[in-house]
């Protein structure tokens, strides 16, 4: 049992009898009274009292035992800490070793998770059995897990809506989705006496409306022909928002009457005077029923109740209205796959047949916890999923609803950490997931950044994009409310091209992304002006060979050649000279005649890959042209022959730089008819690879 059920469970919308008096046995006797009439605020005062007369260590602990379970119920998780610790002091637990169990479950309440396990521990090794704290264990676990890996609603008190006192349980009362009736114990009401449960004022229901900025009006509580002295709560309305249905706990000097759930019809602005739909069997008047929710037609009804053939605590039914007789079916509980030894309270009914509800006996972070279960047919449902964090705390979360249609935007109630109030009501969005490209361009030779670059995104899904850097070299691909440039489930390949500058390229993809993610690329494009030589991929030559060298396994000269294709296909309107040069050992018109041939190597090697012969223009400088620091002379000071062979293959190196940028190619790959589509597979192959 816990606090919610004050709407519905207890006298904090039940009550029951009231009590006082002298002595030890007198004030434990009334005060245990008070405990089983789940008068709690009451009872801790009695408890007290009781305390201070009390000699036997055996009866201080009892009474601490007490006073930590009443503050547990009242949700008071750090006052129980504290008295169930004194109990334990007082050696109570060998006793009544529930004291291991229950202090588990405040400190799991706290978010102690780790400390809540030791006891839960110690609770087993007494009852190893006891499915309470078998749960618990597992459960502290798990929601060390959800925290670790929150969804990604964003969570946000209604401040402006709530009060210093109760508020919960939110039901939308007009079909524009701009009123709501709600749940509170706020000054103003018709329940404004003492309930001995809480220490605070009956529920009663208010009204308030939003404007079109979303912010709430001044809560109106509803007529007296709604609201009465007794408590007032968890009210759902029909789609058309001309009937309601709401729970109502009666109370009665020294009698326990339970709760049920009342009908009202729409009258002009107001309502008429409620009447019981009859879901209790008769002459079980101190059971209760409560928390009624609708299904889109308003003839089927879930609610929560302790009626005969419950399951644990309170558990949920369902029941249908029967056209002909006008009356309610009788209720079928929802069995074992929703219902737990636990309570499973506060349901509701989604218009696509999802229902949600709230439980502390399926695994949860540590009160109750929301959760969701699909429909099966036939007013059945399964496979229950805990909505996990941050719609779920250690504290307790219930009552949810969805705002207008099926967006993932709605209300809860929790007394989680940063409450206004005791309950408060929450409201909670899923924002939409988002993507962002931020490109940076730069000069691969000097790093300078370069403004006025063209960036060209092309998404899988068909679009395509062209920007321009701004004078930081930058842009930024962003939604920006009028349009979203990044989508899911798309694979994008980005171009960029400046004038003198070879082309770069990148990619990414937002497959399979679940979260919001900003992308940072740096893109370093080649500077490709005339006097511009520009290496790439060692391609490499037997001794004395022209041949392009392959060793499996160690040397492969085309996959080198590759570079350049890819560079070729990427720049269609390119006119190359590719440079071979030579060591300067051996004689000059030699070694010039062999790179000649070298060069007209590579040049062979692209033209078989469908680059036409006239982009390219195969030139050989031999030993002419060595690495500055590596001439010959240079070379030959070096210390050991291994440093000079490695100089004179530096200088055996194969480079091009371009010589325009008008070629005038037969189609846009820059590639001869009929090799089009090999020059795509490569080139896309290329941009995996690399």
């Amino acid at each position: 049992m816990n606090k919610l059920t004050k709407l519905f469970f207890s006298a904090a919308i039940l009550t029951f009898c009231s009590v006082s008096l002298i002595g030890q046995k007198k004030y434990t006797k009334d005060a245990d009274h008070a405990f089983d009439h789940e008068q709690y605020f009451s009872a801790i005062e009695l408890y007290k009292k009781a305390e201070t007369r009390a000699k036997r260590p055996s009866d201080k602990g009892r009474i601490n035992f007490k006073i930590g379970d009443c503050y547990r119920l009242l949700l008071e998780p750090r006052q129980a800490e504290t008295y169930f610790k004194r109990s334990l002091k007082l050696k109570y637990d060998k006793e009544n070793p529930e004291v291991y169990l229950h202090l588990a479950d405040v400190l799991r309440v706290s978010s102690e998770y780790k400390s809540a396990q030791d006891y839960y521990k110690k609770y087993l090794a007494v009852k190893p059995k006891n499915q309470h704290a078998l749960t618990g264990e597992k459960a502290c676990k798990a929601a060390q897990k959800w925290m670790a890996s929150p969804s990604r609603h964003r969570i946000n008190n209604e401040a402006s809506l709530n009060s210093d006192r109760y508020d919960m349980c939110a039901s939308w009362s007009d079909k524009k989705y701009k009123s709501f009736v709600f749940s509170s114990t706020r000054e103003g009401g018709n329940g404004s006496k003492v309930d001995p449960r809480t220490g605070e004022s009956y529920f009663d229901l208010w009204e308030t409306t939003r404007d079109n900025n979303g912010k709430w009006g001044e809560p109106v509580p509803l007529a007296t022909t709604i609201n009465t002295p007794d408590n007032e709560g968890a009210a759902v309305f029909n789609a058309k928002r001309t009937e309601m249905f709401f729970t109502r706990c009666p109370t009665e000097k020294k009698k326990n009457l339970g709760c049920t759930i009342m009908h009202s019809l729409r009258q002009g602005k107001g309502w008429k005077p409620a009447k019981e739909i009859g879901l209790r069997p008769e002459g079980a008047d101190s059971l209760s029923v409560g928390h009624p929710t609708l299904d889109r037609s308003g003839k089927v009804m879930v609610f929560a109740g302790d009626i005969p053939g419950t399951i644990g605590g309170k558990d949920l039914w369902v029941t249908k209205f029967d056209k002909k007789t006008k009356k309610w079916s009788r209720p079928v509980n929802l069995g074992p796959k929703i219902n737990t030894p636990g309570d499973e309270v506060f349901p509701f009914l989604r218009d696509n047949g999802t229902l949600y509800f709230s439980s502390n006996g399926h695994l949860g972070m540590g009160g109750l916890d929301i959760f969701k279960a699909v429909s099966s047919g036939n007013n059945e449902w399964t496979d229950v999923e805990n909505l996990g964090y941050p719609l779920n705390s250690s504290s307790d979360d219930h009552s949810i609803i969805f705002d207008r249609g099926e967006n993932e935007r709605g209300f809860f109630t929790s007394n989680r950490t940063g409450v206004k109030g005791k309950d408060d009501i929450y409201s909670f969005m899923l924002p939409a997931i988002t993507f962002e490209l931020e490109c940076i361009v730069k000069n691969k030779e000097t790093g300078e950044v370069i403004p006025g670059a063209k960036i060209v995104l092309t998404g899988s899904d068909g679009t395509v994009v062209e920007k321009n850097t701004d004078a930081g070299g930058k842009f930024l691909f962003a939604d920006n409310g009028a349009k979203r440039f990044i989508n899911k489930e798309t694979n994008y390949s980005v171009g960029i091209s400046k004038e003198d500058f070879l082309i770069g390229n990148g990619q990414i993809s937002t497959v399979g992304i679940e979260t919001s993610k900003k992308f940072v690329q740096e893109f370093f494009i080649q500077p490709a002006s005339k006097d511009v030589v520009i290496a790439f991929p060692e391609v490499r030559y037997a001794f004395n060979k022209a041949e392009l060298q392959i060793i499996e396994g160690e040397i492969n000269s085309q996959d080198s050649l590759d570079f350049l294709l890819a560079t070729l296909i990427e720049n269609s309107t390119i006119v190359i000279e590719l440079q071979a040069h030579t060591d300067c050992r051996g004689g000059d018109q030699y070694n010039r005649e062999l790179s000649q041939r070298r060069a007209q190597s590579c040049v062979d090697y692209l033209i078989s890959k469908g680059v036409p012969a006239e982009r390219m223009v195969a030139q050989g400088y031999g030993e002419d042209a060595p690495r500055a620091g590596l001439e010959c002379e240079k070379i030959n000071t070096l210390k050991t022959e291994e440093e000079q062979e490695a100089a004179h293959q530096k200088n055996r190196r194969t480079q091009f730089k371009v010589l325009s940028f008008d070629f005038k190619g037969t189609n846009k790959l820059g590639i001869v008819a009929g090799k089009e589509a090999e020059a795509e597979q490569f080139l896309k192959d290329w941009r995996k690879k690399h």
